[in-house]
C-alpha cells in the first residue's frame, strides 16, 4: 500500500510515463509493488500452512518481470539518461 501511495498519480494499469518517481521505496526498488505482492502471497501461503499455494508465485514472477520490462522501456524513452541513472542505483 505504501508503494502505491508513493507512486501517486503516476500509477496506471498500462505503462505510461507521467513522472519518474524516485522517492520512498522507489529510491531502492524500481518495482516495489511487484516485489511486495509476490512476497505477500508467499508469506500468506506459508502463514496459513498451505505451501502448495506457493505455486501461485511461479507464474506471477515472469508476468511481473515482463510488465516491469515494458514499463522500463516506456520510462527510458521518456526520461532517457535520468531513468538510466535511476536504474543503475536501484534493484528490480
Amino acid at each position: 500500500m505504501t508503494a502505491r501511495i508513493q507512486l501517486g498519480r503516476s500509477f496506471s494499469i498500462a505503462p505510461k510515463a507521467t513522472a519518474l518517481v524516485t522517492r520512498g521505496l522507489y529510491s531502492k526498488i524500481r518495482n516495489p509493488i511487484y516485489v511486495f505482492s509476490a512476497s505477500w502471497i508467499a508469506g500468506l501461503a506459508l502463514a496459513l500452512g498451505h505451501p502448495v499455494a506457493l505455486l501461485l508465485v511461479i507464474p506471477l514472477i515472469p508476468m511481473q518481470t515482463a510488465r516491469a520490462r515494458r514499463e522500463a522501456r516506456v520510462l527510458e524513452e521518456n526520461f532517457g539518461e535520468a531513468y538510466r541513472e535511476y536504474r543503475r542505483k536501484t534493484w528490480f
